[in-house]
């Protein structure tokens, strides 16, 4: 079934279109698959510092946002560095990958992937006109990105061979690996040909009508998984969880610092920055942990159990300041997301609990509690 239609603007942010939030100007930087340099790192800390609140802050598509950016010179400083390598397509590279891949698990390596989509896409100019929301993805067959609600992915299900996916759901189209990349551009292209006022593919009356005509294999019903991207990872790996998906300046250029020589494979230093608000880093220092600490960044999994939206002051559509709340009243041990609104922006796909603040306190699973009672009452609540 097609969701309804949206008359209203594409209002998703970029950097020369950004939000006007409660706290100032809100700038978000895509980052396709995820992958950032540790120079490119560095320049985002820089930016932070100078332009903006002095933070970065990791969304749930794999990229990054500056908020408060009230100072002018982010656009040169971004494309500078080649974070913007297309003024007219900068909020259409919306691109998911396993950030797993070839570091721990999965059935085919899909780096590099997203990088080369990016190029493609941002090479026709038509594709510019797609919507903010469109997101690609690229599941290396474990799973992960599979169910995050992508547009069009394609998954791994050999090595070299994979299925295409529209809104989470198998087509039974097989596309080679190597063909990957132009069988979602293609799906892109035909939804930008007719969408109309549509954003998203499950918003089509028919979405298997972007797919090329062809024979199609049975689709198959794949389970959907994440694992664990925190802690350490594969052989050298090793995954921290930032506060609520906060990193100070400072905490960007220990990243940086430990992300900033070539694997074994001979990719260049870089870090992954998850849809779980986690930062892998593929091939980390020996010393990684002991550093990460230091600064503050946790490398336990159970940090990304509690979430929370931005909440006030930043949001003025919040009704609380969830985060303050959300690390003083959630007990450990429960995976809950606190949101200021009944928009509950920023919330998992994973199951979980929604705390949404209204006037006099929080509601959970139906009934209004006070803030008071919020920790006693979600300590009985069975884990989902």
């Amino acid at each position: 079934m097609s969701s309804p239609a949206r008359i209203r603007a594409d209002a998703c942010p970029g950097v020369f279109a950004t939000h006007d939030a409660a706290d100032g100007p809100l700038a978000r930087v895509r980052l396709p698959g995820g992958v950032v340099s540790a120079e490119r790192l560095r320049v985002l800390a820089s930016c932070a510092e100078d332009l903006g609140d002095g933070d970065v802050h990791l969304t749930s598509r794999g990229n990054v946002q500056l908020r408060g950016v009230t100072r002018p010179g982010l656009a040169s400083r971004l494309t500078a560095a080649g974070l913007l390598p297309s003024p007219t397509h900068e909020r259409v590279r919306n691109v998911l990958a396993s950030p797993l891949s070839g570091v721990h698990g999965g059935t085919a390596d899909v780096r590099g992937l997203a990088g080369e989509l990016d190029v493609a896409l941002c090479a026709e100019p038509e594709l510019a006109e797609l919507p903010g929301r469109f997101l690609f993805a690229f599941d290396d067959g474990r799973g992960d990105v599979a169910g995050e609600g992508a547009d069009v992915c394609w998954r791994a299900v050999t090595s070299d061979a994979g299925t295409v996916l529209l809104a989470g759901v198998d087509t039974g189209w097989s596309v080679a690996r190597g063909e990957a990349v132009a069988a979602l551009l293609a799906v892109a292209r035909e939804f930008a040909a007719q969408r109309g006022t549509a954003w998203r593919i499950a918003e089509l009356a028919d979405s298997t009508a972007v797919l090329p005509r062809g024979p199609r294999s049975e689709p198959v019903d794949r389970p959907v998984r994440v694992d664990p991207t925190v802690g350490p990872l594969g052989d050298r790996g090793v995954g921290v969880a930032p506060r609520f998906g906060q990193l100070t300046a400072a905490q960007l250029r220990v990243l940086a610092s430990l992300a900033g020589h070539a694997d074994l494979a001979g990719h260049a230093g870089h870090a992954v920055v998850t849809p779980w608000r986690s930062v892998v880093l593929p091939d980390a220092a020996p010393d990684a942990v002991a550093r990460l600490h230091a600064a503050g960044l946790s490398t336990d999994p159970a940090a990304l159990e509690i979430t929370a939206c931005i909440g006030r002051p930043g949001c003025a559509k919040s009704l609380a300041d969830v985060r303050a709340d959300a690390a003083r009243l959630v007990p450990a041990g429960v995976r809950a997301h606190v949101a200021g609104c009944a928009r509950r922006c920023g919330r998992p796909s994973a199951p979980h609990l929604d705390v949404v603040a209204e006037a006099g306190g929080y509601r959970v699973g139906g009934r209004l509690l006070p803030a008071s009672r919020l920790a006693e009452s979600l300590v009985r609540k069975e884990n989902p």
